[in-house]
């Protein structure tokens, strides 16, 4: 199927979206709870959002890594406040029909603070959020120097966004940075406890090996999230095999991110180096190609036909 056999009017047909007639928060419930593991590839803006979306994903996740690259060019510790992420959230939730997985980072302050995150989240059409136990300012998971704060102060912010939703299937998922700085041990209690106040799904963040990968999905009462970070301390391993560990759910949030400067470094050295994009083009989307992506053409159409129901029903007043 090509992108332009499934979008219509600058949006994915009602064909495409068959039986998507439930909200995105309890669709994103239902993948999470559904046998097979549920894949969710990692989008940094609204162009890679509608990309993944004709791929014939079912889930996506943007995290905070990509989202301050992409805004701000920069490093992720908590360089973007909460007003920049939730306009951003709300940017690729209408690019998408798709759930949308956002990452809140530690609540942007405390218990208050995650309350009107969780409303701002909501408003921006995400399908659920995840709140981690790092020391503010936070970093990527799987740098080192990470800090986490005390259980009590983590579980309270997770209650206050479970509190807080309007939608009672809109996901909240407990993220734990624990083992790098406690151990394996104090992570699994922390996502139990988590799961007991309520939580939808678990993310032990930066498991080093499988043992410990198995461990954390036998021993944490409910649904574990998978972190595949390329060349990150986990291993990287295909979908299939992290489904019989026992996860329910695994992301992929930089690949798209480090594709995206890879191929921009290679355009530009090309350009830098010959003057001219020539070289580059079997690797560029066409014109056309581009545009119908883009929904162009679809546009056209809906404009075209306005202006002609315009254009008749002047028509039919100026003959009476």
């Amino acid at each position: 199927m090509t992108c332009a056999t499934i979008l219509r009017h600058g949006r994915p047909t009602r064909a495409f979206h068959e039986g998507f007639r439930l909200r995105r928060t309890t669709r994103l419930q239902k993948l999470i709870a559904a046998p097979r593991i549920l894949v969710m590839p990692g989008v940094h803006d609204a162009l890679g959002a509608r990309l993944a979306e004709a791929a014939g994903f079912e889930a996506l996740v943007q995290g905070g890594y990509s989202a301050t690259a992409t805004l701000l060019g920069r490093p992720d510790s908590s360089q973007l406040s909460l007003t920049e992420l939730s306009e951003m959230y709300s940017r690729l939730a209408d690019a998408t029909e798709l759930p949308i997985l956002a990452d809140a980072d530690t609540g942007f302050g405390n218990v208050t603070n995650v309350a009107r995150t969780v409303r701002l989240y909501e408003k921006a059409g995400v399908a659920g959020l995840f709140i981690e136990d790092q020391v503010f300012p936070k970093r990527c998971g799987h740098m080192a120097g990470k800090a986490v704060v005390p259980r009590a102060e983590w579980l309270a912010k997770i209650k206050a966004a479970l509190d807080a939703r309007d939608d009672a299937d809109f996901v909240v998922m407990a993220r734990t940075d624990a083992i790098a700085v406690n151990g394996l041990d104090d992570a699994i209690e922390r996502a139990q406890l988590a799961r007991e106040a309520g939580a939808d799904l678990l993310f032990v963040e930066a498991p080093i090996d499988v043992d410990q990968m198995r461990r954390l999905c036998r021993e944490i009462p409910g649904p574990c999230l998978a972190n595949n970070v390329e060349s990150g301390l986990s291993p990287l391993l295909p979908a299939d095999e992290l489904q019989a560990i026992g996860y329910a759910a695994v992301v992929f949030p930089v690949s798209a991110t480090y594709a995206v400067a890879h191929a921009l470094r290679d355009l530009f050295a090309t350009l830098r180096r010959t003057g001219t994009t020539a070289d580059a083009l079997p690797r560029l989307a066409s014109f056309g190609e581009f545009n119908e992506l883009v929904g162009l053409s679809a546009q056209r159409r809906r404009e075209a036909d306005l202006q002609d129901y315009a254009d008749a029903l002047v028509a039919r007043h100026a003959n009476h």
